[in-house]
Parts: C-alpha cells; structure tokens; sequence
C-alpha cells in the first residue's frame, strides 16, 4: 500500500489554511511515542510500586544483568542518563539491597556497580513480562522494537552531525 510522504510530514510550504487542517496531532509521530511512553509508565507502575521500584531502577538493574560491574558512566550511556541523574537511583537501590556500588582500585574515579544476590532474584521473578499480552504486538514485537530504536539512534545521530545551512 502506497502512503503519502504528506501524511508523514506535513508541507512545511503549504499555506496556512492547509497547514493547519495537516497539522493534527494524531499526525506526529513524536506524540505518538511520547503517548505511549507514558502507557508504559503507567502499565509498569503497578508491578514495579509492588517491588518498590521506579522505572528507571528497574531498568538500571536489568542492564547491569547484561554486565556487572559496569562503571556508572558505562551504565548511564547505556540509560541515556547523567550520571549526576543516575547516581541517586543507584544509591537508592544500594541502600534496599539490590546493588553494590565500589571504587575502581584501577581508577579511583571511576565508581563500578554490580548486582547483589537479591537484586539478580528480584530480576529473575522477570516483573516484565506481565505486560506482554498487554502490548498486543504478538510477531511483530521485534519489529517495532528495531524500528523504535532506529528512530532514536537516527535522531541521536542527526544532533551530532554539524547543522547545514
């Protein structure tokens, strides 16, 4: 099926009248992501409140599963996070239990995190997963998945790149 670049993009040349009836935001696609960023917070939020977590520790230990003992720069790279944003969430989750945190005696400032035997149980109950029937996306999950990360490094990429004139 053949879709219109327009209903993507809306002409940026077109005059008011026409801009504005394109200009609907059921159109952008950014709204689109942002809305559904927000229907993951609040699908999360009763499984993780249960745990006594936010999402952004949830998601802070899930990547440390991945690799241990990672830095907190490695870490926030990897969340998309300062670290003066990060480090609070990890002090939080090191004072419950789930987490370590410790100088690197090769470069003492660097501060490495690992998972604590209680943090790799918590993850192990895998509190995710409740939500998979709830996405509804079956198949095409990895699809979207790639798709939605494509988008971001496409947009991370644009903002290096120097602005044209």
């Amino acid at each position: 099926m053949a879709t219109s670049k327009t209903a993507e993009k809306p002409d940026t040349a077109a005059p008011a009248s026409k801009k504005a009836g394109s200009r609907k935001l059921s159109n952008f696609l950014c709204f689109a992501v942002y809305s559904a960023n927000l229907a993951f917070g609040r699908a999360y939020k009763p499984i993780l409140d249960a745990l006594g977590l936010t999402y952004t520790q949830y998601i802070a230990m899930v990547a440390l599963s991945e690799e241990d003992d990672q830095t907190v720069s490695m870490l926030g790279e990897k969340l998309f996070l300062e670290s003066n944003t990060l480090t609070p969430i990890l002090k939080k989750l090191e004072s419950v239990g789930f987490i370590t945190r410790h100088r690197d005696p090769a470069d003492e400032r660097q501060v490495r995190v690992s998972l604590t035997p209680a943090g790799r149980d918590l993850l192990e109950t895998d509190p995710g997963s409740a939500l998979i029937d709830a996405i509804g996306l079956g198949d095409d999950f990895p699809v979207v998945q790639k798709s939605v990360t494509r988008l971001r490094d496409n947009l991370l990429r644009a903002q290096a790149e120097p602005q044209k004139s």
